[in-house]
């Protein structure tokens, strides 16, 4: 063999080296002018109820609470009938949701506070992660990955809406918070429910607290009742929207996402109709319950 030849593969060896340096140099180079630092400026807001998840977190947890003998199958009937009506016809009733908040606060009275974080961690496993919203859970992600917190805003407990946030990964829950003295319910909310004008007082009250940017933020929500507080962001975004907020968005060119399947636009007599089935089903589940007990 040559010289030339004997010494080859030592050029070879030196050179690849050189290339394996300069290639690990270039991925470094290129990773890091594409990773987005972190914006301490920049949150994302998401409602819960119909746009987190299907249908309404605290009738979820009222049926978490009938199994564990909180009251009775009269009330979850009722409760059964307004998740029902909700998930038919797409739009909240004041009246149910105050009726709901009403009945909570009564049935948790005197409980302890542990306890219904631990039947929330139940209920989420039980009910509620089935009915995550694929495309809006990655949209949280999306947020995540961009270095951006995110919160959840709902009328439910304000214990619902840690454990939701804790199982989904998120920064943290903000929700309606009743009353305890030394880790117990009292049966009296602090304030009133996180609900309408009072989630964007809590934006603005974060935003301050976290030094937020709300030209910078994003809101999310499904309900004409959250207008407020999608119209704090410098990006809102109507999410399985009722009527009256896709209307909203239209004008106003927000984004618009719909995550329901098979979705059809319904007419005030389809919405009647939707309302008497729901009415019927809760009725068959209130009779069924009843032969159960």
């Amino acid at each position: 063999m040559s010289p030339r030849h004997a010494a080859d593969p030592p050029r070879n060896l030196q050179a690849r080296s050189i290339l394996a340096g300069q290639a690990a140099a270039a991925a470094a180079e290129v990773e890091q002018a594409l990773a987005q630092p972190a914006d301490p400026t920049a949150a994302a807001f998401f409602d819960v109820d119909n746009t987190i998840m299907q249908g309404a977190s605290i009738f979820l947890l009222a049926r978490g609470l009938h199994e564990r003998k909180f009251f009775s199958t009269r009330d979850i009937a009722r409760a059964a009938w307004q998740q029902a009506y909700f998930k038919y016809v797409g739009v909240e009733d004041p009246e149910h949701i105050s009726q709901a908040r009403n009945a909570a606060l009564e049935f948790i009275a005197g409980h302890e506070v542990s306890e219904l974080e631990e039947i929330g961690e139940e209920v989420f496993d039980q009910y509620m992660a089935q009915k995550i919203w694929p495309g809006t859970r990655a949209m949280t992600q999306w947020h995540l990955d961009r270095g951006e917190r995110v919160w959840l805003m709902t009328a439910a407990p304000v214990e619902i809406a840690q454990v939701i946030a804790r199982r989904l990964g998120l920064t943290g829950g903000l929700g309606t918070v009743a009353e305890h003295v030394d880790g117990v319910y009292t049966g009296r909310l602090v304030g009133e429910m996180l609900h309408g004008e009072s989630k964007a007082v809590a934006v603005r009250a974060l935003a301050e607290t976290e030094g937020l940017d709300l030209s910078r933020c994003h809101a999310y929500s499904d309900s004409f009742n959250d207008i407020p507080m999608l119209s704090l962001v410098g990006h809102p975004c109507a999410v399985n929207p009722d009527g009256a907020l896709r209307s909203h968005a239209k004008e106003n060119g927000w984004l618009i996402r719909d995550y329901r399947t098979g979705r059809k636009v319904a007419s005030a007599g389809a919405k009647a109709a939707a309302a008497g089935a729901a009415g019927s089903a809760a009725w068959l589940i209130g009779r069924q319950l009843r032969r159960l007990r």
